[in-house]
């Protein structure tokens, strides 16, 4: 990209003029019988520019306005002075049109996060207002959306300045230099008054204290002005500096969106349900006859789909279904992850024992994710969903892993739905106190026979398929 000392004093020197196209142009040398040029205009007739016709004392009498082909110019020549001003260089060609609507993930729900933040862009585009920011890992398409924005902005003809953070606060330390062209105030000025800034790479740069310092001025100039700004960044948002953090994330000034999820390099199924179990356990599809059961056993699992199927219209509080294997509990957590899905909401489903495997296998060497960032991302889920939660087959560091979860979602009361085999009323313990805590939520029983012994129909009811594997 450009050098920014090149850019704003081209800018300062220019000043664009909102009002460009209305300006009026020079007149060409009259028409001495030569040649007539190529751009030729035969309603100005070479002039460029024509007189208004209305009567003497008229406000536009003896005014000048430019041609309409002139008009046609000063909009091709406008649309090119942006673009030399917003930095974007290269990611000239990153527009909406030039990305797939579902990013570049095969997952499902990664492909719908993105689509989300997609069509979030896109709309902020048109009518920005307020702050956004992207989220997501390195390579997931935060920065094509961004510059999807500031092109999209520069062909409504809007001013947009794309600025990598790293590369702004060395720009901002070379004015410091004698041979600066540009003195640090004006530089500073013009990216904290961009009509539109977008901030690339937020969290790449080194955080000494007074690039610290740079930008919290800029955050906090432009946040009280609520001026437009699009941020995107690799780093979770709570390990960014404080003073930031809490600017990016204050509700009244924008929003949030998760572009990607942040485990796939290293957990390529944890949080996800398997497109076999999406299908298959649905409100619809979930029996609530049982398999011969007693009358008492049908009201249970009525209870139990009546008590999910709430939940699922209004997530809030904590949810926790408990019974003997096979009565239909994980059937019923997976219906209400599908609801929400419909509902373009994000669930982090996860089978307790995997999980635990998974945020061993941050210490290896060779994991591309920190324990932190696994654990933070189940620990902090819109809606987590911990399903098969049984205490007395954890070891003491997978039940203090767990207990440090659940307290923090007890004490936040983060929507939370968790299934266990356990008789929960009768064990004792931290974390089944806090499932008994009706403030919070709902616990239900669900008694019934196995769905996948003996069925008259051959069928194996909800049983989900890494529950088959572990019974065979």
């Amino acid at each position: 990209m450009e050098n920014l000392d090149n850019i704003l004093r081209r800018l300062r020197d220019s000043r664009l003029d909102r009002d460009y196209a209305e300006q009026p142009i020079e007149t060409d040398p009259p028409d001495n019988g030569y040649a007539r040029p190529e751009d030729y205009c035969p309603i100005c007739e070479g002039r460029k520019w024509l007189s208004v016709d209305v009567p003497v004392g008229h406000p536009d009498f003896g005014r000048a306005i430019p041609c309409q082909c002139q008009i046609d110019t000063s909009s091709s020549e406008r649309e090119t002075r942006l673009r030399r001003y917003s930095n974007l260089g290269p990611l000239s060609r990153m527009t909406f049109d030039s990305m797939n609507r579902a990013g570049k993930s095969e997952d499902p729900e990664n492909m719908r996060l993105f689509g989300i933040a997609y069509e979030a862009a896109a709309a902020y585009a048109e009518q920005p207002s307020g702050w956004l920011t992207l989220t997501g890992p390195n390579g997931c398409g935060k920065t094509h959306l961004a510059a999807a924005i500031a092109n999209r902005r520069i062909e409504r003809g809007s001013l947009a300045f794309f600025v990598h953070v790293p590369d702004l606060l060395d720009d901002l330390r070379s004015t410091y230099a004698p041979a600066s062209e540009i003195s640090y105030s004006d530089l500073f000025e013009q990216v904290s008054d961009a009509e539109l800034l977008i901030l690339d790479g937020l969290g790449s740069h080194s955080p000494t204290p007074w690039a610290q310092e740079k930008l919290q001025q800029i955050f906090n100039r432009r946040s009280n002005a609520e001026l437009p700004t699009v941020i995107t960044t690799a780093e979770d948002i709570q390990r960014l500096d404080p003073y930031i953090a809490s600017r990016i994330t204050y509700p009244r000034l924008g929003r949030t969106l998760e572009v990607s999820g942040r485990v796939e390099r290293v957990a390529s199924r944890l949080g996800r349900i398997p497109a076999e179990m999406i299908e298959r356990m649905t409100f619809e599809t979930f029996d609530s006859r049982g398999n011969s059961s007693s009358a008492s056993q049908r009201a249970s699992l009525q209870s139990a789909l009546k008590a999910a199927r709430d939940y699922a219209a209004d997530p809030h509080g904590w949810l926790t279904l408990f019974g003997d294997t096979g009565v239909g509990k994980t059937h019923l957590a997976v219906a209400i992850a599908v609801e929400q899905r419909r509902r373009a909401r994000a669930v982090f489903f996860t089978f307790v024992p995997e999980l635990m495997d998974y945020l061993r296998q941050t210490f290896r060497p060779d994991s591309g994710l920190t324990y932190d960032s696994v654990f933070d991302q189940v620990r902090n889920a819109p809606l987590l969903i911990l399903d098969d939660l049984n205490n007395e087959h954890l070891t003491d560091w997978a039940y203090e892993r767990l207990y440090q979860i659940v307290v923090h979602r007890h004490n936040s009361r983060m929507p939370t739905v968790i299934t266990s085999p356990v008789d929960i009323p009768n064990t004792s313990g931290p974390i089944s106190s806090r499932t008994q805590d009706m403030s919070s939520g709902e616990l239900i029983r669900m008694e019934a026979p196995d769905y996948r012994v003996g069925r008259r129909d051959g069928g194996r009811g909800g049983a989900p398929e890494f529950e088959r594997r572990r019974r065979r």
